[in-house]
């Protein structure tokens, strides 16, 4: 299998543009379920190791670019949900959420649920749930505004002209003026090889209903849905049932070590999609071959990323979680919102996901997809 440079460097920068997208929220979110700095080692060397295998896997076997990744905006969302619960609660929720990501795949009704569920409130609800990091964003630059200023200056410069590269320019760009601030910590840095770490789950209602099932819906929406529309895009028409079937079997062999969800990737999986990769379609599964090796080699070094990221200031972990997620955001808000008839609906829904308010132990998205969706249902059924 001859391989070419564009194929490494496209696989290269696809796991870039993934890692500085969501590690920082990965981080956060599994602090938020109290992780020790050997869980959070865990969590990224489960995720590595399922998006590696998988993205190989995937490709060899259809000949085809097929790129794999974890579910960023269900990370997003267990930053609030997982505040207050147990690990073993967030493993069971990881549990359930891959289980049920295996029966739409195995059973075919991944096509059934997404007609069922309106676009417009799904976007709505991953606004809802993405909003406090777009705000995140410029709060920290009350701490630290010149380091913000700098990353955001870049951010706006760059995201026109090199776009596939703006979100790794930007860090780079956080990189130098923290260093040169003295904002960097590497005193307790060291290499070394991750060890997974065996989470028992626990399976109270209210966590599977209030995390498992959102994390569920998020990663078939926002994900899933869109990883097949860039395949489509792209000429490629590898049938989707067995490929959400499988990472939802892999989600539930690396749940207890903290492999929260595995989906199909959208945005990193177009930079291996392009012509720049290849002028021949059918030799572009080399870069995703090659993204999945570098996946498994950052998932074998998991602790060495989460003491990487714990060397920098939590205004610059804030700032580029913001700043890759400003584009989900505003393109949630567009579909949430252009639909006339459910805007209504899927106002409420963001309105109330993003408020963060917990009833009866269950959390903020639920509430809002179940609001919404009852609104929609009432308007439905008035105009006939």
């Amino acid at each position: 299998m001859a391989i070419g440079l564009s194929h490494l460097s496209a696989g290269f920068i696809a796991v870039l543009v993934g890692y500085t997208s969501s590690a920082a929220i990965i981080f956060q979110a599994a602090a938020a379920a109290g992780a020790s700095q050997a869980e959070i080692g865990s969590w990224m060397w489960a995720l590595g190791l399922g998006a590696g295998l998988t993205s190989i896997w995937f490709s060899l076997r259809y000949r085809e670019p097929i790129l794999t990744a974890w579910s960023t905006p269900g990370a997003a969302l267990l930053v609030t949900a997982l505040a207050g619960v147990s690990m073993s609660e967030a493993i069971g929720a990881f549990l359930f959420s891959s289980g049920l990501i295996l029966l739409c795949g195995v059973t075919g009704w991944f096509d059934k649920i997404m007609r069922l569920m309106p676009a417009g409130l799904a976007a709505a609800m991953l606004g809802g749930v993405l909003l406090n990091f777009g705000l995140g964003l410029f709060a920290s630059a009350q701490t630290q505004p010149w380091l913000v200023g700098a990353m955001l200056a870049t951010y706006l410069a760059l995201r026109r002209r090199w776009p596939r590269y703006v979100i790794p320019l930007s860090l780079l760009t956080g990189l130098a003026v923290a260093g040169a601030a003295g904002l960097l910590q590497f005193d307790e840095f060291e290499w070394q090889l991750a060890q997974p770490v065996l989470m028992l789950p626990s399976f109270p209602l209210a966590s599977l209903l209030g995390i498992g099932i959102p994390l569920f819906m998020v990663t078939m929406a926002s994900q899933n849905v869109p990883g097949i529309a860039v395949l489509r895009a792209h000429g490629y028409h590898t049938p989707a049932s067995p490929l959400i079937g499988w990472t939802g079997f892999t989600g539930l062999l690396l749940a207890p070590f903290g492999g929260f969800a595995l989906n199909l990737a959208a945005i990193s999986a177009a930079i291996c999609m392009g012509k720049e990769v290849d002028a021949n379609p059918h030799q572009r599964y080399k870069a995703a071959v090659w993204a999945g090796v570098f996946y498994l080699l950052m998932g074998l070094f998991g602790a060495t990323v989460v003491g990487l990221f714990s060397a920098l200031p939590t205004e610059l972990v804030m700032a580029i979680a913001g700043l890759a997620l400003l584009g989900t955001i505003g393109n949630s808000l567009t579909v949430a919102m252009a639909n006339e008839q459910e805007r209504d609906a899927a106002l409420l829904t963001f309105m109330i996901t993003a408020s963060g308010v917990a009833l009866f132990g269950i959390g903020s998205a639920f509430w809002g997809l179940v609001i919404g969706g009852g609104v929609h249902w009432l308007n439905r059924r008035n105009q006939h």
